[in-house]
């Protein structure tokens, strides 16, 4: 009875042995399951930075056009004239009116008609 005591205390030894294999085991695959996605975790967060610096990098090249073309129109629009300006120009012109005034031959021509007409008469 004496050994069967003795074995007893090594089978129970020997379960709880496999136990803590068995609970190591599952351990050793959760920690090679939790590296695994975070090394695909890992590279999807890499591809994703990837794109957002090719995204970056157009908008600062459009960014860059936009304010080419902004300068570009800015230097245009000082040559233009302005409003207030065209309406001062506008005053003037009516103020003047060049087609009331009469050049030298016209008032000529409309003397000899004059003329001409009086001596019919």
């Amino acid at each position: 009875m004496a050994e069967q005591q003795d074995f007893s205390w090594l089978n129970e030894f020997n379960i709880k042995i496999r136990d803590l294999e068995e609970r190591q085991r599952m351990l050793k695959d959760r920690v090679l399951l939790i590296g695994k996605n975070l090394v695909e975790i890992k590279e999807g967060i890499e591809e994703s930075l990837a794109e957002l610096k090719k995204d970056v990098e157009i908008f600062k090249q459009e960014i860059f056009r936009l304010k080419d073309s902004m300068s570009r129109v800015s230097e245009e629009t000082e040559s233009f004239a302005r409003k207030s300006e065209l309406e001062i120009l506008q005053r003037q012109i009516k103020m003047f009116e060049p087609l009331r005034y009469a050049r030298i031959e016209d008032v000529e021509n409309i003397m000899e008609e004059v003329l001409k007409k009086k001596k019919v008469f």
